[in-house]
Formats: structure tokens, C-alpha cells, sequence
């Protein structure tokens, strides 16, 4: 695969879903399109107005990570440990020596002072602050944990992760709710085509099923309300979508400029080739009529790549399944893509593992990521009935296999922020070679 200037590529996955752990249970479950929405195991929602969501199934962080690691993290921060480890591995970025426990450091070879982080989250440890809240209220001062002070800032997943790996660039988190991740990823581009590092760990980290959140989301009517038949809640585009559900988990990429990578002799996955953020101004919660400004974030994202609407034939929508916001994403697809939005493939992951908020864009982009890597476009799962107001050519019922060329992954969050990604497929075999 020939390199060009300022070009980044993926060369490492990682994901923790409500699938399971890793990238292949994300795969094999979004092909499949399995349901993962659940009655709420996390605590007691029997007096919840919604009593479903998509947990991660059966995570230990004690029985995945050392317990003295484990003992400092919310469940965000413990996502993202284990789905960075996979990334980095997967990328073949980390030594092959034993690690002490607490450390896996990165292969010697490579120069740490050059790798960044960028993990975003767009709550947080929300239940760390919960659960410590309530022991200072029933106990007083003295029965909060000492770890409360490492375990809450928004920052720590990737500091951790950080201090376990050695990676001694840039890291910092990004907060823009719902599109964080999605602008953690186009940061990493920015801070690799800048030259401030030679590979970042981005993308986000969510645990937010939690009592005060899901009360708070239900209250506001964003979520779905269907405590009967929660595996059919999550029904984007579809005319009796209710809302959204929540899901937890955290999706992570290894980019790298193309440049060292194709010196490490390493393959990549997908191209990075597009980035661009906006902002509606609008409303706190609304997109603008016509999705406005999302279609502002997709022409900049093109612009960016250097690619044109017929260029894309993929989007992994953000296709929340709430009301306003998929018919504004729809029109913001017409808008910008014309009469091209027709040969799209179009899907929505929160279908399947619903909402991970913060998390969310970064689960996408691995799923974006592996559409492109295999030419297979997972379903939209619960889509009964198009809604006319949402008309795209959303796939559904199975997987469907096409040749995919660039796909773009939309993220929006409250506050009105966009967020929009643009990847090309590579040659088969993915080697980067110079030339």
C-alpha cells in the first residue's frame, strides 16, 4: 500500500461491548445481528421507569487486571485498560516479554515519548461518584475511599492506560458528550499529521448504566420506554422508534503515520483519511431542521479526505433511534450526498449494542473499520418500517457483502456537537509500503 505525506492508518482494533470482550465477539455479533438489550443486572431497577439496557456481560475487572489496578478504577477507566491492551497488541506494538503484573510495556523498538493517548468519556465515573457519595452521606468523611481522587477525573482511562503501557506522549481526554470519541479520533489524526507523534491509542470508554444516569436520560423522554421487549427497543430510522437505549463499553484504534508503519513492516486495516467537527448552536438536545450542521461536519470530513460524495459507500450513522435526530441525520446524508445516497449502505450499530454515549464513535469506527476490512456492512436490527422521513438504504435483515471503497462514521452529541469520520479501504493484504 503506497504512502503519501501527512497519511495515517489503522493497524490495531480493541473492543469491550455488550457482545463480550474483544473485537471478534463485536464482529461476530454484529454480522449475526443479535440482540444484546437486557433487563439491568447492575443494580436493583425494578422502581425505574426503564429497566433495560446493554451491559457488558460478566466483566471482572479484578479477574482481568491486577487487583491493585483494579482496586483504583471505575468501570470506565477498566474498559478501556483491556481495550487498549487488545489494540496494542493487535497492532503488534508490546513486548514479548512477561510483564510484572501492574506493567505491559510496548516493544523496545518503538520510541514511547512518540506514542499519544486520546480516550475520551463523556460521563465518566459516575458510579464511583455515586457510590461514594452515598458512603459519605452514610458514614461521613471518613468512609470515602482514598482512591476516589484517582478513580473520578474524566482523564484517567488514558492515564492508565498510559502508566501501564509506558506511553510517554500527548494524552488527554476530550469531552463533547455523545460525539467525544468521534473527536478523539479525529485529534489523534490531527496530532500524527502535525508530527507530534508517531502513533495514538484513540477512541472512548463508557460505563454510564448506572441508577442517577439511566433515571436522568429516562425522565428527559430520550429513552426508549419498551420494558417489555427491550431486544426490539433500539429501532433506528423506524417509524415507532422510542428512543434510545444505553449500552456500556469502550471501542479503541491504533493509528499511525504511515510512514512508521510501513517501516515496522506492520498492516493496516483502514485509512484514516477524513476528520471535521461543528457545531449547531441550536439547541441542547435538538439538531437543527434539516440536520444543518452535521451536514457542515460531513462536506469537511470529505473536504478533509480529499474525497467526493460518490467516493463513500458506507456510513455507519449515529442512528440513535430517537425521533428528531435520525430524521436530521437522514436529511444531513441527502443533503450532502445527493443523488449518491441512493448506492450508500447505510447502518447503526446502537441497533444492535445500543447507546454507549461517550464510548460510542469509538465502538463505530472499529465496526467501520472491519466493514471496510471485510466488505461486509452489518445490519440495522428492530427496522420494521423506514420511516419517510428517514429514507436511506439501510441495510437490514442479514449482513450484506459489498466492495466497499471509504465509509464514514457519524457521531453527534448534546450541546450540538458533530463529529464526522471518513476511512478508506486498503489493498488486500494491507502492508504499507513506502513508495
Amino acid at each position: 500500500m503506497p504512502t503519501r505525506p501527512g497519511r495515517v492508518v489503522v493497524t490495531g482494533l480493541g473492543a469491550v461491548t455488550p457482545y463480550g470482550i474483544g473485537v471478534a465477539a463485536l464482529d461476530d455479533g454484529l454480522r449475526a445481528g443479535r440482540p444484546t438489550a437486557r433487563p439491568i443486572t447492575a443494580f436493583d431497577a425494578s422502581d425505574h421507569q426503564v429497566r433495560f439496557a446493554c451491559e457488558v456481560p460478566g466483566f471482572d475487572p479484578s479477574a482481568r487486571l491486577p487487583r491493585r489496578l483494579a482496586r483504583q478504577l471505575d468501570r470506565f477507566a477498566a474498559y478501556a485498560i483491556v481495550a487498549a491492551e487488545e489494540a496494542l497488541s493487535s497492532a503488534g506494538l508490546l513486548a514479548a516479554t512477561p510483564d510484572d503484573g501492574l506493567h505491559v510495556p510496548l516493544d523496545p523498538a518503538l520510541d514511547a515519548e512518540r506514542v499519544a493517548v486520546c480516550v475520551a468519556s463523556g460521563i465518566g465515573a459516575i458510579t464511583e461518584a455515586t457510590e461514594q457519595h452515598a458512603r459519605l452521606l452514610a458514614g461521613g468523611p471518613s468512609r470515602v475511599r482514598p482512591y476516589l481522587s484517582i478513580a473520578l477525573p474524566l482523564n484517567m482511562a488514558g492515564g492508565q492506560v498510559a502508566i501501564r503501557h509506558g506511553l510517554r506522549g500527548p494524552s488527554f481526554a476530550i469531552v463533547s458528550a455523545c460525539a467525544s470519541a468521534g473527536d478523539a479520533i479525529g485529534a489523534a489524526l490531527d496530532l500524527l499529521r502535525a508530527g507530534r507523534a508517531d502513533v495514538a491509542l484513540a477512541g472512548g470508554s463508557e460505563a454510564a448504566i448506572n441508577p442517577l444516569t439511566m433515571a436522568g436520560f429516562a425522565t428527559s423522554g430520550a429513552l426508549s420506554s419498551r420494558n417489555d421487549e427491550p431486544e426490539r427497543a433500539s429501532r433506528p430510522f423506524d417509524t415507532d422508534r422510542d428512543g434510545f437505549v444505553c449500552g456500556d463499553g469502550a471501542g479503541l484504534l491504533v493509528l499511525e503515520r504511515a510512514e512508521h508503519a510501513a517501516a515496522r513492516g506492520a498492516v493496516a486495516l483502514a485509512e484514516l483519511a477524513g476528520y471535521a467537527a461543528t457545531t449547531d448552536a441550536h439547541h441542547v438536545t435538538q439538531p437543527p431542521p434539516g440536520g444543518t450542521g452535521a451536514a457542515r461536519a460531513l462536506r469537511l470530513a470529505l473536504r478533509d479526505a480529499g474525497a467526493a460524495p460518490g467516493d463513500i459507500d458506507h456510513v455507519n450513522a449515529h442512528g440513535t433511534s430517537t425521533v428528531l435526530n435520525d430524521a436530521a441525520e437522514a436529511a444531513a446524508i441527502r443533503t450532502v450526498f445527493g443523488s449518491h445516497t441512493d448506492t450508500i449502505a447505510v447502518t447503526s450499530t446502537k441497533s444492535a449494542i445500543g447507546h454507549l454515549l461517550g464510548a460510542a464513535g469509538g465502538v463505530e469506527a472499529v465496526a467501520t473499520v472491519l466493514a471496510l476490512r471485510d466488505g461486509v456492512v452489518a445490519p440495522t436490527q428492530n427496522l420494521e418500517r423506514l420511516d419517510p422521513a428517514c429514507d436511506l438504504d439501510v441495510v437490514t435483515g442479514s449482513a450484506r457483502k459489498l466492495l466497499l471503497r471509504a465509509a464514514v462514521s457519524n457521531s453527534f452529541g448534546f450541546g450540538g456537537h458533530n463529529a464526522a469520520l471518513v476511512f478508506r479501504a486498503v489493498d488486500g493484504g494491507g502492508r504499507v509500503a513506502l513508495g
